[in-house]
């Protein structure tokens, strides 16, 4: 018995030394030892956790999920699917209804599209929804952008259905990813997903083209595969430049390239891009890492390095595609193709900096 005692004294007597030692004489620790002991004892906490009551309908989710847009001011979250059978080019008008019927679909959850072997992006807007569809089987379908109203109804398409190009008067696209629009009508569309554009295309509200950048490469203002556009309060453009395993950066007004992060996506290049809505940090998806991160947005008239302040690790396979952001509640909504779900996850206010 008196030598566990003296054990426990020596044990506890070790770790008061080492304590004292990193804390006085940290620089003179060899290297992997004042390593393994930093880490040790560091533990992050998560930033954000997932709503597990969400959503409350989950059958809504019948295929795999390629995209999720808030509609904040409405309480609503869309979501487009692909399904493996066809059963309508457009939204079908009674999920249109049943969406705008829940009062609080942000906390339901609610699918109102159901788009066939496409991968699709929506935007509510003027109370609009934006279609992006990519190439599909059919070739009536596919290289497009399809502008809806809220019942459903088909207002306008841009591009060729089912015919890639590069044409720029009338606009033809080759697998559009992902567009963003703005309060003011303005569209920033990423243009590239198969591989014949890698450009980035702002229109204004009424479809004219105001400036672009499109030509494959890895300079400044080049693209590999650009996947997501998401447009900060303070005239900033941010793109996921996916292949180039990069962030890119430009001015809403003039089109001019700010500058880059690459630092962060060494392991995988980013798949989705969104701001938290008092624009202090961005959330960025990596798709096959099935990881988000939550990255410290720089002041203006700098963009620096990219400094990730905080991780979320989903399931394996899971495969975060794109996501969006609720400018009201600050959650984040992800839609999962690999899980064909869509998850919400919720900020913790008191634990940002």
């Amino acid at each position: 018995m008196t030598r566990f005692w003296v054990c426990v004294a020596g044990a506890g007597f070790f770790l008061a030394f080492l304590v004292l030692h990193s804390r006085f004489c940290a620089s003179r620790l060899p290297l992997p030892l004042h390593f393994a002991f930093k880490t040790s004892w560091r533990a992050e906490e998560a930033l954000y956790q997932l709503d597990v009551d969400w959503p409350k309908y989950s059958e809504y989710f019948t295929g795999a999920t390629f995209c999720v847009a808030v509609d904040s001011l409405n309480g609503l979250v869309y979501v487009a699917q692909v399904k493996q059978k066809r059963e309508s080019e457009m939204l079908r008008d009674q999920n249109c209804f049943l969406a705008q019927s829940r009062r609080s679909a942000e906390t339901a959850g609610v699918n109102v599209s159901e788009i066939p072997l496409t991968s699709a992006r929506l935007k509510p807007a003027f109370c609009r929804i934006f279609l992006v569809e990519c190439a599909a089987k059919q070739r009536l379908y596919g290289h497009t952008i399809k502008k809806y109203s809220s019942f459903g109804d088909l207002v306008q398409v841009l591009g060729t259905p089912g015919k890639k190009g590069t044409g720029l008067n009338p606009l033809q696209f080759d697998n559009p990813a992902e567009l963003y629009v703005e309060d003011t009508g303005d569209i920033y569309i990423v243009d590239g997903d198969g591989g014949l554009n890698n450009r980035l295309i702002k229109l204004s509200q009424g479809f004219m083209i105001l400036w672009l950048h499109g030509e494959n490469g890895t300079g400044p203002a080049k693209f590999s595969i650009p996947h997501s556009v998401t447009v900060d309060s303070d005239g900033r453009v941010w793109v996921a430049d996916r292949g180039n395993k990069r962030i890119q950066v430009f001015d809403k007004d003039t089109g001019e390239w700010l500058g880059a992060w690459n630092n962060c996506f060494s392991e995988e290049g980013p798949s989705a891009v969104r701001l938290t809505p008092d624009g202090k940090y961005l959330i960025v998806a990596q798709l096959n890492l099935s990881r988000l991160l939550v990255v410290a947005a720089p002041p203006v008239g700098s963009i620096g390095d990219c400094s990730v302040i905080s991780t979320v690790q989903l399931a394996d396979q899971v495969l975060p595609h794109l996501l969006d952001i609720s400018g009201k509640t600050g959650a984040i909504y992800v839609a999962e193709i690999g899980a064909k779900q869509v998850q919400k996850y919720i900020w913790h206010h008191h634990l940002l900096p």
